[in-house]
């Protein structure tokens, strides 16, 4: 057995000398506190069972010679020797059985699950044997080592007084890794687990003291629970070679100096009175938080009750608002309905009234032209009288060559004339005054037919204007009563 001495009081890695059986628990839980990941198996097989092989063949031959004395011996000595051969046979014969079980039941090998073992032939590496019953039949083939080869393996190493940037030590920090032997052979022939506890622990130390040489004192305590990935990866670089590979690692704690823990010390103090300042003060912030939330809950409720009743107030009124506006619906439909009564019944006064008026003036027009037609056949009579009663004037023309110029001839014609005239004047006056007259009704009648024809065009045109504003009443929707109030 051999043994390893951290002087960071972290953890040690060994090999252990032991039996088959105690093979699993050193391997699990380790040899007084140090870790155990290779066991070097005791082999108690050697060459004893090869004393039970050479004593069963001398018991065979044995048995054998006193067969053969038997045969060609006297009667006595053959009767003795042939009592001896057989319990002699029987005793070889179990000798030679148990030497066989002996050496099957000694190269049984079992390899416990998760460990590998090395199996070596006359001192030489032969072959690694993984987990399960193995039979080494040869006598000079033995398992020099069980290496742990599945188990995440932990280790701590702290590193003591690590310079910061400052050139502070650091009272220590702990460093915390896993590891997995991967390859065995190279692992128990090129270093041993005494030698890889120096290897790893110098290792740790070298990466531990490059980080704190990365930081200030003030933050050393950054360093727990921080990213060392490339510490991992400095260590599988510097322990590839070996066969072992670093699973996961970090920094679980880090102890300052006690000065400058006295001065976190007042710091954690100051921080722990600021957070319960801070808590204290929240807890205030909250009270008021919640007195201003209860003030604008029983606000809301207010105004949410003052809301309900407006809205009440709101739908009655528009209730009313509604009902009035039904009921001054109502009545402008009754007065529309009144209206357009009324209007349909001036209408009909109206067309009744333009009827009267036509008739009117139809009968206007024929009194003018009867009376046109009496005046003018006054004007006749008046004409037929006056032209009887009128003067006329007589010329007599006498030829100058007949002499007959003298007064008394003048006087004589002037006497005959009138009596000529009414002789033969009263059948030219008559037809005189009768084309006269003629001629007078025809005028007339061409007057009153000019008046009549002008009467019924106004009428016509009264009536046409009468039309289009009942048509434009209608298209405004103001109903009879608008128009006919207008044209009063």
């Amino acid at each position: 057995m051999s043994e390893s001495f951290n002087p960071g009081g972290g953890s040690n890695i060994k090999e252990s000398l032991a039996s088959w059986s105690d093979l699993a628990g050193l391997l699990r839980g380790g040899d007084q506190g140090a870790i155990v990941p290779v066991v070097i198996p005791r082999d108690n097989r050697g060459l004893r069972w090869t004393v039970l092989v050479w004593f069963g063949l001398f018991a065979i031959t044995s048995a054998l010679m006193m067969s053969l004395n038997v045969a060609f011996g006297g009667a006595l000595a053959g009767v003795a020797y042939g009592v001896l051969a057989v319990p002699t046979l029987m005793v070889g014969v179990l000798s030679v059985l148990a030497a066989g079980l002996w050496w099957w039941r000694g190269s049984i090998v079992e390899i416990e699950e998760g460990t590998t073992g090395i199996l070596t032939k006359y001192g030489a590496f032969a072959k690694s044997i993984g987990p399960g019953r193995h039979y080494l039949w040869h006598p000079w083939s033995r398992v020099d080592f069980v290496v742990d080869t599945r188990t995440e393996i932990p280790y701590t190493a702290p590193v003591l007084a690590c310079p910061t940037r400052e050139n502070v030590p650091l009272k220590s920090i702990e460093f915390f890794l896993k590891f997995r032997i991967e390859e065995p052979y190279r692992f128990v022939t090129v270093i041993g687990a005494s030698n890889f506890d120096l290897v790893l622990s110098s290792a740790v130390q070298d990466a531990i003291r490059q980080r704190s040489r990365m930081v200030n004192t003030e933050s050393a305590y950054d360093l727990r629970g921080s990213n060392v990935e490339d510490m991992r990866s400095l260590l599988n670089a510097q322990l590839h070679k070996y066969g072992v590979t670093i699973t996961g690692c970090n920094i679980p704690d880090v102890q300052l100096p006690s000065q400058y823990q006295q001065h976190l010390a007042t710091r954690e103090r100051v921080a722990k009175e600021l957070v319960a300042y801070e808590q204290e003060w929240e807890l205030t912030r909250k009270r008021r938080i919640d007195t201003l939330l209860m003030d604008i809950e029983r606000s809301k409720k207010t105004r949410d009750a003052k809301i309900v009743e407006v809205n009440a107030s709101l739908n009655k009124a528009r209730k009313d608002v509604a009902q009035m506006l039904e009921e001054q619906e109502t009545e402008a439909q009754r007065v529309r309905y009144e209206i357009e009564t009324r209007g349909r019944a001036d209408l009909v006064a109206a067309e009744n009234e333009a009827k009267a008026q036509r008739r009117l003036a139809t009968a206007y027009r024929d009194n003018r032209a009867v009376l046109e037609y009496e005046l003018a056949r006054r004007r006749l009579d008046v004409g037929a009288v006056l032209a009887e009663h009128a003067p006329r004037p007589v010329v007599v023309q006498t030829e100058g060559g007949s002499g007959d110029g003298s007064a008394l001839s003048t006087l004589l014609t002037a006497q005959l004339l009138p009596q000529v005239m009414n002789g033969g004047g009263n059948s030219s006056g008559r037809s005189l005054g009768a084309s006269a007259a003629q001629e007078a009704f025809e005028n007339a009648q061409g007057s009153v037919a000019a008046a009549a024809a002008r009467q019924q065009q106004m009428a016509e045109e009264y009536q046409g204007q009468q039309d289009t504003a009942m048509r434009q009443q209608f298209e405004r929707g103001e109903g009879y009563g608008g128009g006919q109030g207008r044209r009063r």
